[in-house]
């Protein structure tokens, strides 16, 4: 067992007896701390002393404090409300200024979030127009044809891609 773990079982059980003592158990971990107590010497020995403690400073004399005591420190927990109070209202502005500046920064955030949900969901109506461009740009020809199947055998042999390729030289 390491030292610390030994130091920090020591403060557990000084703590649980410390609050077996001052009254401040449930009574399940009353009945725990009795049952260690029955059977457990060292335990004992440690409620022992702190109960010798306990006397002692019960036989110590009380000191009392006057009136002008409870006065004066009165007053200082009323100064220190009022310094407090006055700090929380001269923090008042810059915490709105924060709070107007976060709203702000969530509404355009929310604005390009939206714009760009807009932007990607949202049909391309030239899209279809770039499809359609080489039937737009040979529509006279395709007006001249008496009918579909002429222009799928102009298709078939490639007629259209040749006067494409040579109308971008």
């Amino acid at each position: 067992m390491s030292e610390d773990q030994s130091t920090q079982e020591q403060q557990q059980l000084h703590e649980e007896l410390t609050s077996y003592l001052d009254g401040e158990l449930d009574a399940e971990n009353v009945r725990r701390v009795e049952e260690r107590l029955a059977r457990d010497a060292p335990y004992r020995a440690e409620l022992q002393r702190l109960q010798q403690t306990w006397d002692l400073l019960d036989r110590l004399p009380r000191s009392l404090v006057g009136e002008s005591f409870t006065k004066s420190t009165i007053e200082m927990v009323a100064v220190a409300a009022a310094e407090e109070a006055q700090a929380v209202q001269s923090d008042l502005p810059r915490r709105r200024q924060r709070q107007r500046a976060f709203g702000m920064l969530g509404v355009v955030a929310a604005g390009l979030v939206g714009f760009a949900l807009g932007h990607s969901l949202w049909p391309n109506p030239n899209e279809q127009l770039l499809e359609d461009l080489p039937v737009l740009q040979n529509f006279e020809l395709y007006y001249q044809a008496d009918n579909l199947e002429f222009l799928q055998l102009l298709d078939r042999e490639s007629v259209f891609t040749e006067e494409d390729s040579d109308r971008a030289s």
